[in-house]
């Protein structure tokens, strides 16, 4: 089992120290929409409304690059990653990838003044 890691998106985790730097760390999925889904959403355009099947696409995606980052982070002996971003982008039609990164470190307790 993997250890979880703190996973922030500001630069600076209060009450922590970077004590080292490890570098970039990323995950990436490339999801495709699916002919029921599209006609279901496609309903739900003309009717209004959230379009849930497309949202529960993207926050699986989002998870999952999420997940991949971690791990790539913890291979590289991270315990943190500091200033997340996401990002996604349009492969082909009907396509797209989202990727979330960050930067690797470690960190710890900061010493009390």
């Amino acid at each position: 089992m993997t250890k979880r890691i703190m996973v922030v998106t500001a630069p600076e985790i209060p009450g922590k120290k970077v004590v080292k730097t490890l570098g970039l760390v990323r995950g990436n999925t490339i999801r495709a929409r699916h002919l029921g889904k599209d006609i279901l959403a496609g309903l739900r355009n003309i009717v209004g409304g959230e379009v849930t099947e497309y949202a529960k696409l993207l926050a699986e995606s989002r998870e999952q690059a999420l997940d991949r980052m971690v791990e790539h982070a913890e291979e590289l002996g991270a315990n943190a990653i500091i200033s997340l971003q996401f990002q996604t982008s349009v492969i082909m039609s009907g396509a797209a990838e989202m990727m979330a990164y960050g930067t690797a470190v470690v960190v710890e307790e900061a010493a009390v003044e």
